[in-house]
């Protein structure tokens, strides 16, 4: 079902929450325009302000001037055109951000993406990768999971990684880049490049002309150019500093975004695809375990009938006197596949009930 509303041309749209995906985009029109199912949408508008909630998914086309504030949402989302500010809750699955303005989010569960944003980027915990690209204004990052890859901050940058950081930079005067990462940082600027490095890392190797490396130093300031721009980098792992534009080609050693050319144009939209393949992946493991199930069963059958005939059948001591084959009994190799499953959410309880009772002779 499709609703319109009018609130203006800069409406202020509040979304209490999201039970499922959210589809936001940014448009020419003066109208709201909401696309979801109309029992699960509720909507109330006190002039220009629109409160929404929604216990499916929800897609709406806002004016572009529109400011946006999230509480919740509970599965992935794609922000599109919002010039009117963007300020996030939390968020359970993926997030695609493309051409906005400022953004503030407090917490994403999974993979973040970030391309083109007029204003600044404030996030306070993401708990996967993150990627972020073309930003006019200033980054900070309180606390990223997983790996970073950062390209075109033309602000300042402050972050805190848990794991591998790629920064692309062309460092600009009197700007503040630092970054601490648990792992590798990966550094690539323009070989005219101005700037001040603060270097602490296990290994630091600048690939640079001029600059020479220091064996066994853990700990580096080097000047580059005028030094006007304040770059300050802390790793776990190693510092790599180059002014190589391919170096993010080979960087085998900085997790999930090494070999990709550091073109992430297409992050927002890998983040479908991956989710595709896992699931593929997740149906195969599935099949692969029903199938081993199924030959431990009929291996387990073929030895009783073996043993069957090496030492006739047990009889049964009712009237009948019928002789009956013993009862079989699931092998701890397929009572292992089935809870695995279960575990993995692969199968519910009433189905593996039943596989353990087919396993079982039952029916």
């Amino acid at each position: 079902m499709s609703k319109t509303i009018s609130a203006g041309r800069t409406p202020r749209i509040v979304i209490d929450n999201i039970a499922g995906d959210l589809s936001l985009v940014g448009w020419e029109g003066d109208d709201i325009l909401l696309k979801g199912d109309d029992d699960e949408m509720r909507v109330k508008q006190d002039g220009d302000q629109v409160k929404i909630s929604c216990n499916d998914d929800l897609s709406l086309r806002v004016p572009k001037a529109a400011s946006v504030s999230i509480n919740n949402i509970g599965g992935d989302a794609s922000i599109r055109g919002v010039m009117g500010g963007i300020e996030l809750k939390e968020i359970a699955g993926d997030l695609s951000i493309r051409d906005v303005n400022s953004v503030a989010i407090d917490t994403i569960q999974s993979d973040f993406s970030l391309r083109g944003a007029k204003g600044s980027l404030a996030v306070k915990s993401a708990h996967s990768d993150v990627s972020i690209r073309d930003v006019d204004g200033n980054v900070a990052l309180e606390s990223v999971a997983d790996d970073l890859a950062l390209r075109d901050v033309r602000g300042n940058v402050s972050a805190n990684v848990a794991e591998d950081v790629v920064f692309y930079l062309n460092p600009q005067p009197g700007s503040a880049y630092a970054i601490t990462a648990g792992a590798d940082i990966l550094l690539v600027m323009p070989p005219k490049a101005n700037a001040t490095l603060t270097l602490n890392a296990d290994e630091i190797d600048v690939e640079w002309k001029g600059v020479t490396n220091e064996e066994d130093a853990t700990s580096r300031v080097i000047t580059l150019g005028d030094g006007s721009a304040l770059v300050t980098l802390n790793a776990g792992g190693d510092i790599r500093v180059t002014n190589q534009s391919d170096a993010g080609d080979s960087a085998e050693d900085f997790g999930n975004f090494a070999g990709i050319g550091m073109d992430w144009s297409g992050f927002g939209e890998r983040i479908s695809r991956q989710v595709e393949q896992a699931t593929r992946r997740a149906t195969k493991q599935a099949d692969e375990a029903v199938r081993r199930a199924a030959d431990a069963r009929r291996r387990f059958e073929e030895g009783v009938e073996r043993r069957a005939r090496g030492r006739g059948w047990n009889w049964d001591m009712s009237p009948k006197g019928v002789p009956m084959s013993p009862k079989l009994q699931a092998s701890d190799e397929e009572r292992m596949a089935i809870l695995k499953m279960l575990q993995e959410k692969k199968i519910t309880a009433e189905e593996a009930e039943k596989l353990l009772a087919s396993l079982e002779g039952g029916s």
